[in-house]
């Protein structure tokens, strides 16, 4: 029997995410936890986060984990989450240009003001509800998830990585925009899978049997 870690340093829906993971796959030891010997010793790391960046970077300063995720995302499969995902990132935009991880290059920006839709009504900010994820390029974490299907999100601000190939998949709202980025052995998504239903369990159920490798 394998072990995920999910990482609890007070900002995110660590239950829900919990009963996601166990849901897709029962006989995984899943175990949310703030110890840091436990999140090292586990196989893999589900790294969520909700909430404003500054908050998230404070939290994570203040349980001591920057080295803990560090020494995970470069030894074991990580998911991020949401917030999660743009910890994992260089700086965001939110609070003043905060400073993140660096573990990924790239930079998190907020929604455009005053950003319309085709028949030009105004679109609210956060990216609320369910939006297609168009895949790039083939992962293990994609497997038997059909291209364009729905995910659910909850956010204002997104991923610009660096590199283009460590885009993992797009959405639109209504610009194109990396809701998943893809590095080494992390996957991130901005979305939330563990609220969308059967292709978001499907997601965490390949994390649960992924190696970290990208083939």
């Amino acid at each position: 029997m394998s072990s995920v870690a999910i990482i609890d340093y007070g900002m995110g829906n660590l239950h829900s995410i919990a009963k996601a993971l166990q849901h897709a796959k029962p006989l995984e030891r899943v175990q949310i936890t703030s110890d840091a010997k436990r999140i090292l010793a586990a196989d893999r790391v589900v790294f969520p986060g909700v909430g404003a960046i500054r908050d998230c970077m404070q939290a994570i300063e203040h349980f001591g984990f920057t080295d803990v995720l560090n020494q995970a995302a470069a030894n074991k499969p990580l998911l991020g989450i949401c917030l999660g995902m743009q910890a994992l990132l260089t700086e965001s935009e939110e609070n003043g240009d905060t400073g993140c991880l660096g573990i990924i290059p790239g930079k998190v920006v907020h929604f455009a003001d005053n950003m319309a839709d085709s028949e030009g009504a105004i679109l609210k900010v956060p990216h609320m509800g369910w939006n297609q994820v168009y895949q790039c390029g083939s992962h293990p974490l994609w497997d038997g998830i059909p291209q364009d299907s729905r995910f659910y999100f909850v956010h204002s601000y997104y991923a610009k990585p660096d590199n283009p190939q460590h885009v993992g998949a797009t959405s639109e709202y209504p610009v194109s925009f990396a809701c998943a980025v893809k590095y080494e052995n992390i996957f991130a998504t901005q979305f939330h899978p563990e609220k969308s239903q059967a292709v978001g369990l499907k997601l965490l159920e390949n994390f649960l049997a992924w190696d970290g490798s990208s083939n």
